[in-house]
């Protein structure tokens, strides 16, 4: 997995498992290895998010929680290169992100495109939709999602609005997307990890809190193909 790579694997893990945990530039990564003696560019960072990013990403979501049969649904505005785009984005209802896509519309023919994708990828209808008042929604479901029961209130999808946040601020961090396959191809990568990583800590003791993310430390280790931790 690592050959012809100068650093070892333990390393190239280290540097994608912060890029996408914590709200970091690649110099700011360069920065934090040197200050630990290891000397590696920005630019080695960057080539390794990109390869390694998604294949980490994929194991990741095979590991998750078992996901629920109710969808929440939103779309929110991201601007590249001047130009509207759509974030499309899908979470169930313990707020675990089920699929993102950048789409140039939100109209019907972008709503049922989403849809497909998140039937494809999880592989089973949801039993009930939750989104905002957009009529592309009721529109594609009744296409895509017959049978599925759909609820329209702003208030109700605030799951959804709330799941956009640590978007927003590797945007601002990124200083803005540079292009929609740049930002479709951090998106991918970026949900399954950060989330993985990011469990609810509000919701548990210090003590469960730590063992589960050592947990999924050992997770990592595994999906990065590292030897266990002694």
């Amino acid at each position: 997995m690592y050959s012809r790579h100068r650093f070892p694997g333990e390393i190239i893990s280290y540097c994608v498992w912060l890029y996408y945990t914590f709200p970091l530039s690649y110099r700011d990564i360069e920065k934090m290895m040197l200050y630990r003696g290891i000397e590696v560019t920005y630019e080695s960072i960057r080539e390794w998010c990109q390869k390694f990013g998604q294949q980490y990403a994929n194991q990741i979501r095979r590991k998750r929680p078992y996901l629920t049969d109710k969808w929440h649904l939103d779309e929110v505005v991201v601007t590249l290169k001047k130009q509207q785009s759509y974030l499309w984005r899908a979470v169930d209802s313990e707020g675990n992100v089920l699929d993102v896509l950048l789409q140039r519309h939100r109209d019907t023919k972008a709503a049922k495109q989403f849809f497909r994708k998140l039937l494809k990828k999880q592989g089973f209808a949801p039993r009930v939709i939750v989104t905002d008042k957009l009529k592309s929604y009721e529109a594609a479901n009744k296409q895509v999602l017959k049978g599925v029961e759909h609820r329209q209130h702003q208030g109700l999808n605030n799951r959804a609005e709330n799941s956009h946040q640590p978007t927003r601020v590797r945007e601002r961090r990124m200083r803005k997307f540079k292009s929609p396959r740049q930002a479709q191809r951090f998106l991918s990568a970026f949900g399954p990890i950060r989330e993985y990583f990011h469990p609810k800590q509000h919701q548990l003791r210090a003590k469960p809190y730590r063992q589960q993310l050592r947990q999924r430390f050992e997770d990592w280790r595994e999906v990065a193909c590292l030897k266990p931790a002694a």
